[in-house]
C-alpha cells in the first residue's frame, strides 16, 4: 500500500470507520456520492454509471429514501447506514468496517451483516471489527479475538470462541453454547453462575 496514491487505495479499498463527524451537512445522496470522486476524472461531473452505483449502494443499504435528507437531521443508524452506502459506492475490492453496527436497530444490524457475508460470497475481502461475539459466530469464516490490540486466538468461529479465552480477553465468565446452525453463542454469565 505504501507505493499506491491515495487514489489507487480509494478505488481498491472502502472504509467504514467507527465514529466520523458530519463537518459539512450535505445531502445523503451528496454523501453517498464522495464514494465515486476515485472513479471520477479531474474535476469531472458524475457520469451514467456513477450516478447507477450511487443509486445501487443506496439501496443495499436501505437509505434512498433518505437521499434529499442532510447529514446532519440523521439518527446516528441512519448516518452509519448512510456511511456504508458511501464506502459501496466505491465498488472497493476490500471493504474494512469497524463497527458498523454501532446505533443500528436490529433489522438494520442483521442487514448489514447479511449484506457484508453476501459482499464476501461476490468475491469482495471483507474485513468487520466488532464487538458482537455471536453474529460474528454465525457470518465469518475466520475470526481474530484481541485483546488490548493483541491477537489471543484466531481460527473458526468454534476454535476461538471457546469459555477460557472469551472470559480471559472480556474479564467476565461466559458460557458458550452451539446454536442450530451449529456457530457458538456466548451466554455472559451471572455473577457466581
Amino acid at each position: 500500500l505504501a507505493g499506491w496514491g491515495a487514489r489507487d487505495q480509494a478505488r481498491v479499498i472502502g472504509v467504514v470507520t467507527q465514529r466520523e463527524e458530519t463537518l459539512f451537512p450535505l445531502t445523503v445522496r451528496e454523501t453517498v456520492a464522495l464514494g465515486r470522486y476515485s472513479h471520477l476524472a479531474p474535476l469531472g461531473a458524475e457520469r451514467e454509471v456513477d450516478r447507477y452505483r450511487v443509486s445501487e449502494a443506496m439501496d443495499r443499504a436501505d437509505v434512498s429514501g433518505l437521499a434529499s435528507r442532510r447529514t446532519d437531521t440523521l439518527s446516528g443508524g441512519e448516518w452509519q447506514r448512510v456511511r456504508i452506502a458511501r464506502a459501496l459506492a466505491q465498488e472497493p475490492r476490500l471493504l474494512v468496517l469497524d463497527e458498523p453496527t454501532t446505533s443500528l436497530d436490529v433489522r438494520h444490524e442483521m442487514e448489514v451483516f447479511e449484506l457484508v457475508r453476501r459482499l464476501a460470497g461476490q468475491g469482495i475481502a471483507t474485513l468487520l471489527v466488532t464487538h458482537h461475539l455471536n453474529l460474528a459466530a454465525r457470518y465469518a469464516e475466520r475470526l481474530l479475538l484481541l485483546s488490548a490490540g493483541t491477537p489471543v486466538v484466531e481460527g473458526a468461529p468454534s476454535a476461538v470462541l471457546e469459555p477460557d479465552a472469551v472470559a480471559r480477553v472480556f474479564e467476565w465468565p461466559v458460557a458458550i453454547t452451539p446454536w442450530r446452525d451449529g456457530a457458538p453463542q456466548v451466554v455472559p454469565l451471572k455473577p457466581g453462575e
